[in-house]
C-alpha cells in the first residue's frame, strides 16, 4: 500500500468517526524520540573560513583560510614544490613581514587557486591573496597596517590592465611605419 492510499484510508476513517489505525499512532510516537536524539548530539564546532580574491594583470587568485597546522597549497599542491624558487619566495613574502604574520601563518591552512596570466602575474596574485587572507583572518587591523607599511601592493590590487589592440597596427599603440618615398 502506498503512502497516498494510507492517507486516503486514514481520512475516510476519521470522517466516519472511527479511530486511526495502529500504524499511524506508532509513527507519531516515534517522531518525538527522533527529536530527542537529535537534541542530545553535541553541537558542531564552528569553523571560521575567510575567502578572498586577488588580481594581477589577467591572473586571478582565490584563497580560503581556516584554522590548521600551517599548510599552504597552490592549485592543490604544496607551495614547497613551486618552481622557480624566486616565484616561490615572492608568494611567501606576506608570511615573513613580521613576527605576528609568521605566528598566524603557522596556525592556519591556506588553499589558493590561481588561473590566467603568466607565471609572474600568477605569483603576484597568490602573494596578494595570501596577504589578504591573513589580514582578514586576524580580525584586527594590525596585520593589514603592517602589510600597507611594508608593500601596499600586497593588500591593494594593481588596477592596471593591458590596453586593447586597435586597428591599423600590430599592438595597442604601435603603428606601421610611414614612408614618403
Amino acid at each position: 500500500m502506498t503512502i497516498m492510499e494510507e492517507q486516503k484510508q486514514e481520512a475516510e476513517t476519521v470522517a466516519a468517526g472511527e479511530t486511526k489505525p495502529a500504524q499511524a499512532e506508532t509513527r507519531q510516537e516515534k517522531r518525538p524520540r527522533r527529536k530527542a536524539v537529535a537534541a542530545k548530539r553535541p553541537a558542531k564546532k564552528e569553523v571560521r573560513v575567510v575567502l578572498v580574491k586577488s588580481r594581477r594583470k589577467s591572473a586571478v587568485a582565490r584563497a580560503s583560510i581556516r584554522s590548521g597546522d600551517g599548510r599552504i597549497s597552490v592549485n592543490r599542491s604544496l607551495i614547497d614544490v613551486v618552481q622557480p624558487e624566486e616565484l616561490r619566495m615572492l608568494m611567501l613574502e606576506p608570511i615573513g613581514v613580521s613576527e605576528s604574520t609568521r605566528s598566524l601563518a603557522g596556525s592556519v591552512d591556506i588553499k589558493v587557486t590561481v588561473m590566467g596570466g603568466g607565471s609572474t602575474a600568477r605569483a603576484e596574485a597568490v602573494r596578494g591573496a595570501i596577504a589578504k587572507a591573513l589580514a582578514g583572518f586576524a580580525g584586527n587591523d594590525i596585520i593589514r597596517k603592517e602589510y600597507l607599511r611594508h608593500d601596499r601592493s600586497m593588500i591593494i590590487d594593481d588596477s592596471r590592465r593591458v590596453e586593447p589592440k586597435k586597428f591599423d597596427g600590430p599592438k595597442a599603440r604601435a603603428r606601421t611605419q610611414t614612408s614618403y618615398r
